[in-house]
């Protein structure tokens, strides 16, 4: 596990200990930083053989909001591009050969259904995560007759602290619930919703004409917007 707040993982890892009685390998490492993290990764995953990888850190906005105003928007640039894109490549870059040499891997990239259609609001979040499914379905076809299976995984909301979503709904599955289904779809297919009723959910979706599509992701973003302003302001 890789995650930049060491205290975090090593509860993570106590706990996997504790209940499945497996040894779990801590890595310590800001993705959002422009400095090169990646050479210390790569000497923290020395000798260990990577069957699979799920490419998982990502952020989004803290609430939906026209481009140019973007609260500190530079610095949001570099860090959603580190975080989102630049992390997937690297980290697959960093795999991907041992992958190879044993003719078999699996690489789980979470992308988001955002990025199955441009998301006006949150443009920067979205375009980012439709690189991540572009880049997934094109590795699959690169290497898929060499054992390696890549798979998009394109969730629409589920019950997280990134999503602020406190309380699982059929629509809005908890994490546990999520990554149970999932994983069911695994070597099934290169491109998933993982999950039921975000499939039919992305299937009503693909079936609008896209500038239909876009207005309505519009029309939506913008009253939660609206919402977050008139919550703000009565703090």
């Amino acid at each position: 596990m890789i995650n930049y707040f060491k205290l975090k993982l090593l509860k993570t890892a106590f706990f996997l200990g504790e209940k499945y009685k497996v040894e779990t390998k801590v890595i310590v490492a800001d993705f959002g930083e422009r400095e090169d993290i990646y050479n210390g990764i790569k000497a923290g995953l020395e000798g260990l053989e990577i069957g699979v990888l799920v490419n998982n850190v990502g952020m989004s906005y803290s609430y939906p909001e026209y481009f140019i105003d973007i609260p500190e928007l530079e610095k949001m640039i570099d860090k959603m591009v580190n975080i989102n894109i630049m992390s997937v490549c690297k980290m697959t870059r960093l795999v991907l050969p041992g992958m190879l040499e044993r003719s078999k891997g699996i690489i789980l990239n979470i992308a988001s259904a955002s990025g199955m259609c441009p998301t006006p609001l949150l443009t920067l979040y979205s375009a980012t995560k439709a690189f991540v499914d572009f880049f997934s379905r094109g590795l699959h076809a690169e290497y898929k007759s060499k054992g390696i299976i890549v798979q998009s995984v394109l969730p629409y909301y589920v019950a997280t602290k990134m999503s602020k979503i406190r309380k699982p709904t059929l629509d809005k599955p908890s994490p546990e619930t999520y990554v149970r289904a999932a994983l069911g779809t695994v070597g099934l297919q290169s491109q998933t919703n993982g999950y039921l009723p975000h499939a039919l959910m992305g299937w009503i979706i693909s079936l609008l004409p896209t500038s239909t599509a876009i207005n309505l992701i519009m029309k939506t973003n913008k009253q939660i917007r609206a919402r977050y302003f008139k919550k703000m302001k009565g703090k």
